[in-house]
């Protein structure tokens, strides 16, 4: 089959979203993009994740058109595919409704930064999106959600923070391909819960001053990063 590997991708994906617990039932989805060829492979809609086969994941084009599949893309697909048509350099994107994100998305509030773990995978606050309004819910819904977080980005690179919260909703994030669009989720959660935790300790806390956030991020990411191995 021609998209069998991205289809194989975009499965392990998903399953790895399962396994670190970050969906129940099939509150859940991860598409892998081939940029080359335009399309992407996505979970299926409603499938449970035990029931899950690298061949029922739907190939979907960039016009929202399936290309290979027999089942339904995920309903999220229209947001998927307007956040690889506005964010040039993703390659995977994954939507969960884990607990912690969510919770500060249906708070309708960012998530500040106030310390190191997540100055070293986001740059600033992780954003919350405006609050739909209702002629947007009138129009295409998914793909106004795609709309509300490409909007909260317009001043913003995604690429230094990839993760949004959708208010209202629940959190997106993406990545260079799905393996890394998961990553970003599981690292999201704990950061949400950690902020949620620290509020709790201490309601008044300021976020972590701009010399530490700049130290710690770029220290990674920057054109000098010296974390890790090279």
């Amino acid at each position: 089959m021609k998209y069998s590997e991205l289809k194989q991708q975009a499965y392990e994906a998903n399953m790895e979203l399962n396994n670190r617990g970050l969906v129940l039932y099939t509150w859940g989805n991860v598409s892998q993009l081939d940029r080359d060829l335009g399309v992407y492979a996505i979970k299926p809609s409603g499938v449970p994740y035990e029931k899950l086969t690298a061949g029922d994941m739907v190939v979907v084009d960039l016009d929202n058109r399936v290309v290979e599949g027999k089942l339904r893309p995920s309903s999220d697909t229209r947001t998927h595919t307007h956040l690889y048509r506005h964010f040039e350099k993703i390659g995977g994107v994954t939507h969960t409704h884990s607990t912690y994100a969510a919770a500060w998305a249906q708070a309708q509030m960012e998530i500040p930064c106030f310390g190191t773990t997540h100055a070293d995978y986001a740059y600033g606050a992780i954003p919350c999106t405006a609050v739909m309004t209702d002629e947007q819910i009138k129009r295409d819904y998914e793909e106004e959600t795609g709309v509300q977080i490409t909007d909260a980005f317009v001043q913003r690179n995604p690429l230094e923070t990839p993760m949004v919260i959708v208010a209202g909703h629940a959190p997106f994030t993406w990545g260079k391909d799905a393996r890394e669009a998961v990553y970003n989720a599981v690292v999201l959660e704990e950061i949400a819960r950690m902020a949620y935790l620290t509020k709790t300790i201490n309601p008044s806390v300021a976020p972590l001053k701009q010399e530490i956030v700049d130290k710690h991020y770029l220290r990674k990411h920057g054109k000098d990063a010296y974390y890790g191995q090279k």
